[in-house]
């Protein structure tokens, strides 16, 4: 039996979990359904059948990056028995989480080997707004790498997407939180992998998820777009923000288009939600009204804010544009602005 697993493929679409979608659930990550079987996370016992389960499977991970087969439109899954998840690196998340249950039963984990240290690493790629670079372990398929996720996201199945995003966002916070936020000692992984729960104190963390509003802002027949310092020439996306403390999604909509942009907001709507595990987001797609067309620009916010007609939209996702470049294929902001173009908002 090979150490490999090929994924199931009648599996790898949401429309097999005999769900009707809106259109507003098929953005990038938005979900497939996955049975995420909260109900054996605290039982070490049904943990560790699921472990020796034999079609269990594994996300592998890399600093964030899955592990990806040869076409690089599929996760390069590996059996819960390979070498790789015993070769215990320094560095790496030491138990995996459940990702969940697959239709046929087969559960997913995912682990971490982010302390493996590849061969002439290019370190300079790692820092790239979007890392073109790929890393191949020796003991996997020659053909599979590790890639950049927001390079593959519109390739993937539903199914991997999720998948994939889960275990990002997942790993991603054990790095991160290791001490106990209370005390200071440093904490355990339980729930499988969950929950860290601190020996010293007893006290419980949880993976946290940010709110993020990402508002379409129409005028007319324009929309609000801007710019960040540091993107690549020509590329516009919708304006964002962290929700704050106390605040509504609507209020976080006025608010950062006020901050960013100087121009008021009327009616605010919710369009659609994507988990977006850079690292940990949750993006509440909005729809707003602006009261004027007049922008100020905060620069410590933004680097330029323009309004943007629909043929000029159009233009820019066709390719056609003399200087704007739509957003990044699989961000809620294409999305969005895509079904905007098609009146497909629902």
């Amino acid at each position: 039996m090979s150490e490999m697993r090929s994924p199931h493929a009648a599996l790898r679409n949401s429309e097999t979990a005999g769900r009707v979608m809106k259109n507003a659930e098929q953005v990038t990550f938005g979900g497939s359904g996955l049975n995420r079987a909260g109900h054996i996370r605290g039982d070490d016992a049904a943990l560790a059948q699921a472990q020796a389960h034999p079609d269990a499977a594994c996300v592998l991970l890399w600093r964030g990056k899955p592990l990806v087969n040869g076409g690089r439109d599929q996760l390069g899954l590996v059996r819960m028995n390979h070498p790789i998840l015993k070769a215990g690196y320094p560095g790496n998340v030491d138990r995996p989480v459940l990702l969940g249950l697959e239709d046929d039963g087969a559960p997913v984990f995912a682990h971490d080997i982010s302390g493996w240290e590849p061969e002439g690493l290019d370190a300079a790629a790692l820092g790239q707004f979007v890392d073109p670079s790929e890393q191949q372990h020796p003991s996997l398929p020659p053909d599979h790498a590790f890639a950049e996720l927001r390079r593959l996201m519109t390739r993937l199945s539903p199914r991997d997407a999720e998948l994939a995003a889960t275990a990002r966002a997942v790993i991603g916070w054990h790095h991160t939180h290791r001490f106990c936020a209370q005390c200071g000692a440093e904490s355990e992984i339980t729930q499988g992998g969950w929950q860290r729960t601190c020996p010293a104190c007893g006290a419980h963390h949880f993976p946290r998820t940010d709110p993020v509003v990402i508002m379409l802002i129409t005028h007319g027949d324009s929309v609000l777009m801007g710019r960040s310092p540091g993107w690549p020439q020509g590329m516009f996306s919708l304006l964002a923000g962290f929700v704050e403390p106390g605040e509504t999604l609507e209020a976080a909509v006025r608010r950062e288009v006020f901050e960013e942009a100087g121009i008021k907001v009327g009616q605010v709507g919710y369009l659609a939600s994507q988990p977006w595990p850079f690292p940990a987001s949750l993006m509440f797609g909005c729809s707003g009204e602006a009261l004027s067309r007049e922008i100020t620009i905060d620069p410590v916010e933004i680097e330029e804010a323009i309004w943007v007609t629909r043929a000029d939209m159009m233009a820019a996702f066709a390719g056609d544009h003399p200087f704007i470049k739509p957003a990044r294929r699989g961000a809620i902001a294409h999305f969005l602005l895509q079904n905007w173009l098609a009146d497909t908002l629902d």
